[in-house]
């Protein structure tokens, strides 16, 4: 028998040395080629959250290591994902159909990236049992085309045809919201041509702009179809266990599958997508395998737990077999901080971001582009001369802001305009960092300006 001592892994001769010297790599090799997400001056694209009480959940998930794909590999890992996901859904006031005491239930995902694809796989499925499997080169998908890039990665992976992936046209004049119009006339154009409409994707605060769809005349269309209805509130779905935002997904008692992000901006360390979807049974369809070797053990006078329903196989719910013990940090992070602080540490970034919309509505060299909903700010500095030379002007003040290291924001294009966003979220964040942010913003713009 080897012994665990053995291995190089375990050491004895390891020293105090050794552990110094790694130390002092990671400052000199690593940290300076890290993109430092929780700093205080973070503001580009949406926050990845840390926080102790998300980080003491992970560490304890790692130090345990379970890999718990099935219910029997580790049932607290389970039980634990169960009751957490039911908590999260109370608290964004879900319909009854997506906790686990129904047809339907939660699980926690890596990303959102993820939670869509399956979702499609669960809904292709189902209506191919109804049309055949050939008419898949028939079926299509809707969205917006503000909705994140994801969607369509699915399709490409769920073997749906790229034209049949609809993203329709959005503009300002609706704040980038998806039409129920146009997606009526979109829906009939395609039934007309014998094709078969099947999923709606609706995002509540897209990636570019924060846009919310209008989800209960999208959900009563989706259901006059019979097609599959998800909602993408990936960022701010946080948003929305404070009463005052929760209007946001009105409508989502017409979706089948509803997902946001925990780890963007509720403290839980990433990776921590929670899904919830009403029939759990659709998921399973799609995804489940039982090989001889995965089964669960036989209970007494009971047939197999999984195959008897007793229990829930979370590899039945998801793409990969493996799967970490997420649960923890989400539970740790409900129980440590509460509601109360949770919608106050929300409230304070919303806060934030109307200060900095101020700011920047008070300097006539500078336009807000889209209203502000939650804690982004989509804004430009304004040409002097014309519209073409506006990307350029505003590219180069991103470079320049970027590059003092003082501040780090991103962009995007909305109606063919180059447009920097500023997401505050970061759990340091206060409102000296904003203006100091804003400070360096107006510093680079009168530079860029003075010369031209």
């Amino acid at each position: 028998m080897v012994k665990i001592s053995n291995f190089c892994i375990f050491r004895k001769h390891s020293t105090i040395e050794e552990f110094s010297g790694q130390t002092f790599d990671i400052q000199t090799k690593i940290l300076p080629g890290v993109t430092h997400w929780q700093s205080p001056n973070y503001f580009a694209y949406y926050p990845s959250n840390s926080s102790i009480a998300g980080f003491l959940g992970e560490m304890l998930s790692a130090g345990l290591n379970i890999v718990g794909f099935s219910w029997i590999t580790s049932p607290a890992a389970t039980e634990l994902e169960i009751v957490v996901l039911d908590w999260l859904a109370k608290i964004l006031n879900l319909p009854n159909e997506f906790l686990s005491a129904g047809q339907g239930g939660g699980v926690i995902q890596g990303t959102a990236s993820e939670a869509v694809l399956v979702v499609l796989l669960a809904a292709r499925d189902k209506v191919l049992i109804k049309v055949g499997k050939n008419a898949l080169e028939k079926l299509v998908v809707y969205a917006s085309d503000q909705t994140h890039s994801a969607l369509q990665k699915a399709c490409q992976i769920g073997g749906i045809h790229p034209e049949n992936c609809r993203l329709l046209s959005t503009d300002a004049s609706a704040d980038y919201a998806l039409s129920p119009a146009v997606l009526g006339e979109a829906i009939s154009n395609d039934v007309a041509n014998d094709l078969i409409p099947f999923m709606l994707c609706a995002t509540v605060g897209t990636t570019s702009s924060t846009a919310v769809d209008p989800l209960p005349a999208l959900g009563k269309i989706a259901k006059s179809h019979g097609m599959w209805f998800h909602i993408d509130a990936a960022y701010a779905g946080s948003a929305c266990i404070c009463p005052e935002y929760r209007h946001y997904i009105n409508g989502v008692e017409e979706a089948d599958s509803f997902n946001m992000n925990a780890h963007k901006w509720l403290l839980t360390n990433f990776d921590c997508s929670a899904l919830w979807i009403k029939d759990r049974s659709a998921l399973i369809q799609s995804l489940s395998t039982n090989p001889e070797f995965l089964k669960n053990k036989k209970l007494p006078l009971m047939l197999q737990a999984s195959q008897a329903n007793l229990v829930v196989d979370f590899k039945d719910w998801q793409i990969p077999l493996g799967r970490r013990f997420r649960s923890l940090k989400l539970w740790m992070v409900l129980r440590l901080y509460g509601l109360e602080n949770l919608q106050g540490y929300i409230r304070n970034h919303i806060k934030l971001a109307k200060h900095f919309e101020e700011l920047v509505s008070q300097d006539p060299r500078f336009e807000v582009v889209t209203p502000r909903k939650f804690s982004l700010v989509c804004f430009r500095l304004l040409p002097h001369n014309d519209e073409a030379c506006a990307s350029k002007l505003n590219h180069d003040l991103l470079d320049i802001v970027n590059s003092t290291g003082k501040v780090y924001i991103s962009h995007t294009v909305l109606s063919g305009k180059y447009v920097l966003r500023f997401a505050v979220g970061a759990p340091l964040t206060e409102e000296r960092h904003v203006n100091a942010a804003w400070d360096v913003l107006q510093e680079k713009a009168s530079t860029l300006l003075g010369s031209m």
